[in-house]
């Protein structure tokens, strides 16, 4: 059905161009056909149900109307939940009687939520549990993501013949070295921090002995955090779940259910009868009552207070800053540095604008952007509250942005720290004369042509460059010194590019407190002295046609593991593109971490 849509819809968007219709009356076309369907409602016994299979990320992505259709035609693009709509929901839903439970829903292959949002939506879950209503949760496999979300249910099942992955956290890293050495492009590297390792991936068939001890530190407090919640509601301890991880890692069925890691083997109709019976349908042959976080978030108008922005005094601003920094205007999920400035300083302006929390999930980026953001969030602080609220990662320039904040919360397992910098320099003379292509050039300086990327760098121009660098480094020492008011010996201990979870940054003081979004808000609220008498208003905006073309046309992700290792090589490619800084200086996380 969904491709039978997207090819009709191609044909529609043919036949406009066609005959000379604007794209502006193409767009009021589809919306008046979709603004016909008034859309479901809440029916009494209807269970909550929440796909794994959805990303729930900080924000949906800010598309133009163009690039919103071109994604959509092509299949491009994932399914995506808002984290607050999926919190306020499950706030919403504990005290709605007609709600009668909630059913986690398991996916196939890897949860793409990340570890920090996953941990904001389990305390949520944790809160509906409170209402004493079920919480259903049931998948063939279970990973280990998965199953930390789904530990927090009153009945957790497995397919009979399924298998769960309960071995530890793992990350492994793509490393392009020597591919790049093997098709002659050539990389320099000039960095300050021992540990600035985020540049490894382009030079390394391996990681360095630095950057093997930082993650191995940091994936371990993310297991014990794991450990520890799903202990909370699990018949078993952390320590029991640490000897399960080392002597099984994967359990079947009914082995699961022997650990008490699970409560029940169950099959797929298994599941929906119990959910018939929830939901009170007698027949079989109809489906249970249920309604997608979406639907219901819509239907039930948990946000209908902050649709009525114009008429209210109090608000205060979410600024969501998800994606690599970039310089310039940035790209889909980009941080530009120009775009997010020009933001502060619209709500610095605007006295309605009582408070600003600035939502950060970066890995970092272009240091001169990240010094941008960071100039006009300072210039907002002196006239209006403004709180950090970090997600999944505010590393690097992620954490330079963040570091000016009133007041920073992280989650737990938030990935923030690697103070840092860098640059990577590439050549591709030898990859060009492999193919009879050669340069030459004419000059009335030395370093006139320093730029190039037809010959390798002069020692004389690395050193140039690293002074650069080290200048840039010692800024951003000196700034974490000052916003943190740290001693400078302090932050030089923890900052050589290392990099930190939530818990361990709030104790080295890079942070302050840990709680989530909502724990942001509240607090922007509160220093605003705005009591319970404001409403929320999202940045960037993003057309509600847009949303919903993202949310109804995009297809299933793929999760065969030759396409995701594709992926990996596109993402780490693709990194390169977002290299744009003038000076070529960079204060970006090591490695991405793909956590499994």
């Amino acid at each position: 059905m969904r491709d039978f849509i997207k090819y009709a819809l191609a044909s529609v968007v043919g036949f406009a161009l066609f005959s000379a219709l604007s794209f502006g009356s193409l767009i009021a076309i589809i919306v008046a056909i979709a603004s016909r369907d008034a859309g479901p409602e809440v029916e009494d016994k209807t269970i909550l149900v929440l796909d794994l299979g959805v990303n729930i990320a900080d924000t949906q992505p800010t598309l133009g109307t163009e690039e919103a259709l071109e994604r959509a035609l092509v299949g491009d693009g994932e399914r995506i939940l808002p984290l607050r709509m999926v919190l306020r929901s499950l706030e919403a839903a504990a005290t709605d009687d007609r709600i009668v439970g909630l059913y986690i829903k398991g996916t196939p292959g890897s949860m793409p939520t990340g570890q920090a949002n996953l941990e904001e939506v389990r305390n949520a879950i944790d809160a509906f549990r409170a209402s004493e209503k079920p919480i259903y949760a049931y998948d063939r496999d279970w990973t280990e993501s998965e199953y930390y979300l789904a530990s927090a249910a009153t009945l957790l099942m497995m397919d009979p013949l399924g298998a769960m992955e309960f071995n530890g956290i793992a990350s492994e890293v793509m490393f392009l070295g020597e591919a790049f050495d093997r098709y002659g492009v050539g990389v320099q590297v000039v960095r300050a921090g021992a540990y600035k390792s985020a540049v490894e991936p382009f030079t390394r068939n391996n990681f360095s002995d630095e950057a093997r001890s930082q993650l191995q530190g940091t994936v371990e407090d993310l297991w014990r955090e794991l450990r520890v919640s799903v202990a909370a509601n699990r018949p078993i301890d952390a320590v029991q779940l640490q000897t399960l991880a080392s002597s099984r890692g994967i359990l079947l069925a009914q082995e699961a259910v022997n650990a008490q890691v699970i409560d029940e083997v169950a099959t797929d109709n298994d599941v929906v009868q119990k959910l018939q019976e929830l939901s009170e349908v007698d027949e079989e042959d109809k489906p249970f009552r249920g309604m997608s976080i979406s639907e219901y978030a819509s239907t039930a108008e948990i946000f209908k207070d902050e649709l009525e922005i114009a008429t209210d005094d109090n608000r205060i601003a979410i600024i969501y800053a998800r994606g690599p920094i970039v310089d310039g205007e940035g790209g889909l999920q980009q941080i530009g540095g120009d775009s997010f400035a020009k933001i502060f300083r619209k709500l610095r302006q605007e006295e309605d604008v009582k408070a600003i929390v600035l939502r950060i999930d970066s890995p970092g980026g272009s240091a001169l952007a990240s010094e941008v953001i960071k100039r006009e969030l300072e210039l907002t602080k002196e006239v209006k509250p403004v709180i950090v609220s970090m997600g999944n990662v505010a590393a690097s320039g992620g954490y330079w942005i963040a570091m000016s904040g009133d007041r920073i919360y992280a989650n737990p397992n938030t990935i923030t720290g690697s103070i840092g910098v860098f640059g990577l320099l590439l050549n591709v003379q030898e990859l060009a004369n492999e193919y009879g292509i050669n340069w030459d050039v004419v000059k009335t300086n030395p370093l006139a042509d320093l730029e190039s990327l037809s010959r390798p760098k002069t020692a004389r121009e690395i050193q140039i460059l690293q002074n650069f660098v080290n200048l840039v480094y010692e800024r951003f020492i000196t700034e974490v010194a000052r916003t943190r008011n740290m001693e400078r010996s302090q932050v030089e201990d923890i900052a050589q590019g290392k990099i930190w979870s939530g818990t361990a940054a709030r104790d080295i003081g890079l942070v302050d407190e840990l709680g989530g979004l909502d724990v942001a808000v509240n607090a922007a609220a509160e220093r605003a002295e705005l009591g319970e008498d404001w409403v929320i208003e999202e940045y960037p905006k993003a057309s509600s046609f847009e949303i919903q073309l993202l949310e109804n046309l995009f297809g299933s992700d793929t999760n065969d593991p030759l396409s995701q290792q594709w992926q990996q090589v596109r993402e780490q490619v693709q990194d390169l593109a977002t290299f744009n800084d003038p000076s070529g200086v960079y204060s970006k996380m090591p490695y991405r971490l793909e956590l499994r």
